[in-house]
């Protein structure tokens, strides 16, 4: 019975020790995924990056000009401010002498 017994044990410790084996293996291979996924999102930043860094945008200065020209052609920049001296009332007119609702005129 010796021998089987040493058998037996020698299969055990020959089991144990694969199962170790290869969960280190499967440690080891988890681990380089997640290395080369790092790696990957790394090298995908920096080529984003650098696409942004020689597409930059730049603003339309003539197009903002040509649009706040407009603004102020249409009234859209004029504004009520006044001095001392108040509205001129000639500008509030409207070709009309008479008040709203009144029956003058």
């Amino acid at each position: 019975m010796g021998i089987e017994t040493a058998l037996i044990a020698t299969a055990i410790a020959s089991t144990a020790a694969a199962v170790y084996n290869g969960n280190k293996a499967a440690s080891a291979q988890k681990d380089a995924t997640n290395q080369a996924t790092a790696n990957a999102k790394a090298t995908a930043t920096a080529t984003e990056q650098a696409n942004n860094k020689a597409n930059q945008k730049k603003p339309d200065s003539g197009a903002l000009l040509s649009a706040n020209l407009t603004a102020g052609q249409n009234g859209q920049a004029s504004t009520m401010l006044t001095g001392p001296a108040g509205v001129d009332p000639s500008a509030l007119t409207l070709g009309k002498t008479t008040l709203l609702g009144g029956g003058g005129g």
